[in-house]
């Protein structure tokens, strides 16, 4: 099948003009009123679900997506049933697809993260309830699975991680030592306090923790360690520091156990882990609503952005532009709170992801319902909202698209060549959306350097 006839893309140019605002309307500062140009839109999918979660450059100045799949026709190739598998497909430097590729059982499988890996290849973790094709084994419901692959796709090996409850990974990094950390979340209740290596207070914990396991380089288990409280607590991202310890982050509504400052509801809830899980730092930031963290990312000089969402208007949020914002925080390695920022409108609007570009600038990629404050317009229902700001916060561009139904961005990234891609899934079929295939379809948006 030529999947390039199956590909229908829609080239548009948006120019944003972010017009600096009076103290306490907005984050804008200086902006350099520069223009966000979408070289391609497309969906891909069958007639049933997919949604992107993850994308990756890629050595040979492509790019990887991963995600999900439902469908067993159209743009999905290789799958025998509609249970959902994860879904991956490369891409040339022009956007091209080269090859996809599905994994997974008979189950509920769905890919969250890929990252390049050392010496080529990639690895990708997501969750499974999977015990079959192939997924070698599952303790029941939602386990972790990781899969290491090649540079084609061929599947090296893949492990399992979980107990009876519903045990999610959504984060994977290659460490220093050429092994690997995946973070995500445990079901501690179900699990019966298992899941600790060589950590007190483990039955002090219940529902759902943060979950971080270290393997080697070949998927052998080094420790695996859970951190929270006696409520919600759930890791979304992690990040290696200089010296070799980890950032872990999340959301947590837990004030007991190991949160020690809880601001009130969700806050996001960042942890620095030893190199062999010991708990070094907690901190919590928010506050009296709801705030959650979703990436991590570390700057030039060793500090960290934090980007995710807020509700709140008090506490560490000095800002909130209406219902929910994107809020971004900068700590330095000691967790101690630098700066914060929040940007978005008078309606809903979240950040999924952040990503450093090769000027130290970053982009960041969410969703918005807004058409006011630091947006210009609002296509129908979510857009994917895509913004660039620099090193300091200040908002530099940014550019909405979608369609009349929802549509999500879900994660980012930079090309050699300078273009972003940002990935998620769209319900669309009109306005800057070219087709729909089912009902929810992958969607990738590349922008012009």
């Amino acid at each position: 099948m030529d999947l390039k006839r199956n590909i229908k893309k829609a080239c548009f140019v948006f120019t944003v003009l972010s017009l600096a605002c009076g103290s306490g309307d907005s984050n804008i500062e200086n902006s350099n009123n520069q223009t966000i140009e979408i070289r391609k839109t497309l969906t891909l999918g069958g007639a049933h679900n997919e949604s992107a979660q993850s994308i990756v450059s890629t050595p040979d100045g492509g790019y990887a997506v991963l995600g999900y799949t439902q469908s067993m026709d159209a743009d999905v190739t290789n799958k025998s049933n509609t249970s959902y598998d994860f879904w991956l497909l490369k891409f040339d430097a022009e956007g091209q697809q080269q090859w996809q590729r599905v994994y997974g059982g008979n189950d509920d499988d769905r890919g969250q993260e890929i990252i390049n890996t050392v010496g080529g290849g990639y690895a990708i973790l997501g969750s499974s309830k999977s015990e079959d094709g192939e997924v070698s084994e599952n303790a029941g419901s939602n386990d972790f699975w990781m899969l290491k692959l090649n540079s084609s796709g061929i599947i090296e090996w893949e492990k399992s991680f979980g107990y009876f409850g519903s045990d999610n990974g959504f984060s994977i990094i290659q460490t220093q030592d050429q092994g690997f950390l995946l973070t995500g979340v445990l079901d501690v209740t179900a699990s019966e306090g298992e899941g600790n290596t060589n950590r007190l207070n483990a039955a002090r914990h219940a529902g759902g923790d943060y979950w971080v396991i270290k393997l080697n380089q070949t998927g052998e288990l080094q420790w695996r360690r859970y951190y929270g409280g006696n409520f919600t607590d759930t890791a979304y991202a992690a990040a290696e520091t200089q010296a070799g310890n980890f950032i872990i982050v999340g959301s947590s509504d837990s004030d007991d156990v190991d949160i020690s400052n809880n601001k009130g509801s969700y806050d996001f809830w960042a942890l620095k882990l030893s190199n062999d899980g010991e708990l070094l730092w907690e901190k919590s930031f928010g506050g009296s609503e709801i705030d959650e963290a979703r990436d991590v990312t570390m700057t030039i000089n060793g500090d960290f952005l934090i980007v995710g969402n807020t509700r709140s208007h008090d506490n560490d949020v000095s800002l909130n532009n209406g219902a929910a914002d994107v809020w971004l925080i900068k700590i330095n390695p000691s967790g101690e709170l630098l700066w914060e920022k929040t940007f978005g409108g008078s309606s809903f609007d979240s950040a999924q992801a952040i990503h450093k570009t090769q000027n130290n600038n970053y982009i960041i990629g969410g969703n918005s319902r807004s058409s006011d404050i630091d947006l210009t317009e609002n296509k129908g229902q979510n857009d994917a909202w895509l913004f660039k700001i620099d090193s300091e916060g200040a908002l530099q561009s940014q550019v909405s698209v979608g369609g009349s139904n929802i549509d999500l961005l879900m994660d980012v990234d930079a090309l050699e060549n300078g273009r972003v891609v940002v990935v998620g899934n769209s319900s669309s079929a009109d306005l800057n959306i070219p087709e729909n295939k089912g009902f929810t379809d992958l969607l990738i948006i590349e922008t012009n350097p």
